[in-house]
């Protein structure tokens, strides 16, 4: 049975995807980019469930958008609708007595109605200004009744639109990480420039500067390393902890100068690099720090590995 409604649900979007009426999504998304103010999604029941997920995808992908329960807008909560909102109803036969009790207000209020219904004939569609059909031959309910291949072909045409829109906007990666601080696509947006040390917290020294000032400012930073500087203020290598303990084993002078006991060109990444790849490349490389630089081998911060770990990156 498991089976059998998988399959039932995968037509419905075979012939969804089959029978899409180009100029329809054309016009919606004209509509849609024409907006100057917010993106009304409204529906009763299950078709209510999608159209909070439809407005939800849309105001993550730079389309500001709400639901509006239509039993409550009929109380005062039309309200919140108004000049520049498009309205989006989703009703699976069309009819659906709370929002048809709406349609004069929309009217009234010239706001654009875009009506995702299974019945082009129906209330609902024939008054709206442009009509998406996600009629399905039949529910994978075996009694033919629960809302099942509907409301999946009417989620899929959601996310059909709204990712059209994203593309006709340009939303960039940027934008969407600006939209999702919180949670693991949060962590995967975040740019190295939130996580890394700068500043006086940074631990560099001349090449020129004996090893005893390198591990001083190393112990008084706190980061298991050191930058080392050359005279132009660029970057030529780094000394850790690691470095430190193997020159104390072969018994180096720590008269000796930090360009002597470096390791030479650290790597270096952007500020604007995602955390995800400064994770790759520390990995990749076998270190725990990496270097920040301005594009020029200067040095505006270092990153950690344990940075990364405290924004549960690992």
């Amino acid at each position: 049975m498991a089976r059998e409604v998988l399959k039932t649900e995968a037509r419905a979007l075979e012939k969804l995807a089959d029978g899409l009426d180009e100029e329809s999504v054309g016009q919606v998304l004209d509509l849609l980019l024409a907006c100057d103010a917010r993106v009304v999604c409204s529906g009763m029941g299950k078709s209510g469930i999608i159209a909070r997920k439809l407005a939800a995808t849309l105001a993550s992908t730079g389309s500001p958008a709400f639901f509006l329960h239509p039993a409550e807008a009929g109380h005062g909560d039309l309200g919140m609708v108004v000049d520049g909102d498009v309205f989006i109803a989703l009703s699976r036969s069309g009819d659906t007595g709370e929002i048809v009790a709406l349609l004069p207000a929309i009217r009234r209020l010239n706001v654009p109605l875009i009506a995702m219904v299974g019945d082009t004939n129906s209330t609902i569609a024939c008054e709206a200004d442009v009509v998406l059909c996600v009629e399905v031959d039949s529910e994978a309910c075996p009694l033919g009744l629960a809302p099942t291949a509907s409301t999946t072909a009417a989620l899929a045409l959601g996310d059909a639109l709204a990712m059209a829109l994203l593309k006709e906007r340009g939303f960039s990666v940027d934008e969407f990480a600006q939209f999702h601080p919180r949670g693991s696509l949060g962590r995967q947006l975040l740019r190295v420039c939130t996580v890394m040390h700068t500043g006086d917290q940074v631990p560099r020294v001349d090449e020129v500067d004996s090893l005893a000032v390198a591990i001083k400012e190393m112990t008084a930073k706190g980061l298991g390393m050191t930058l080392v500087e050359s005279a132009d203020g660029k970057v030529t290598g780094i000394i850790t902890d690691g470095d430190v303990r193997r020159i104390a084993q072969s018994g180096i002078d720590t008269k000796r100068s930090a360009g002597e006991c470096m390791t030479p060109d650290p790597v270096l990444i952007a500020s604007d690099a995602l955390a995800p790849e400064a994770l790759r490349l520390l990995e990749e490389s076998k270190i725990t720090v990496l270097v920040v630089d301005d594009g020029d081998r200067r040095a505006i911060g270092v990153v950690h590995l344990h940075d990364l770990w405290r924004t549960q990156m690992v």
